[in-house]
């Protein structure tokens, strides 16, 4: 599976050539590196890890210097794990930038998303809220009836609440890639995608095509 890592820039527009508005995220994909390849052999699966963003070394652990060093690789700020599947061959220390993707192929983006704190049901799941009026004085925003006291007499698993919202791993699947630019190592797909600038994304061919 091709993949490659990459930081959201920003959102924008482009026209298209019948002259339609389309709205795109800009990418800041690579240049990556392999920093190693695991097998079913020794690892009992198949899978490559890669690298982003050069950082110095004194903000790197002992260990993940050690792991890059070892490979003669310089120190890079994030790593993360894509599978492989068979009839892809990789080595360590291999550079791979965007020229991967073709513009009109269709990519899945993973990234966290914004972080909103703790919200209330209305905001979190989307809820209506109690009444305005009819003697209405402070449910407005509130949840209403959480579960019955005598059946089932208890709250089920998974009732919508309030609570923290955001901040979690989303992935938005099937975006079309618009423009690759390998010389400035910017890729461009259609429509928005989790977090917010500057945050790490994972770019890799789409699973479901169409």
């Amino acid at each position: 599976m091709r993949g490659i890592l990459g930081k959201k820039v920003s959102m924008t527009r482009i026209f298209n050539e019948q002259g339609e508005v389309v709205p795109v995220t800009v990418i800041q994909a690579g240049p990556c590196f392999v920093t190693q390849c695991k097998n079913e052999d020794t690892d009992g699966y198949r899978a490559v890890q890669l690298g982003f963003e050069e950082r110095k070394e004194k903000h790197l652990s002992g260990g993940q210097w050690g792991h890059l060093r070892q490979s003669n690789l310089p120190p890079l700020r994030y790593l993360r794990e894509l599978p492989v599947s068979d009839g892809e061959e990789y080595e360590v220390g291999q550079k791979i930038n965007v020229g991967i993707f073709r513009v009109g192929e269709r990519v899945d983006v993973t990234g966290v998303s914004k972080g909103k704190g703790f919200a209330g049901v209305v905001k979190r799941h989307g809820f209506r809220g109690g009444p305005k009026t009819h003697g209405q004085s402070d449910r407005r925003r509130h949840p209403g009836s959480i579960g019955g006291s005598a059946s089932p007499g208890k709250v089920f698993k998974g009732q919508r609440m309030a609570g923290r919202m955001g901040g979690k791993q989303v992935t938005v699947q099937n975006l079309e890639v618009i423009v690759v630019d390998p010389r400035r190592n910017l890729l461009a797909v259609q429509g928005g995608v989790p977090g917010g600038r500057g945050g790490l994304l994972v770019i890799k061919e789409a699973r479901k095509q169409g």
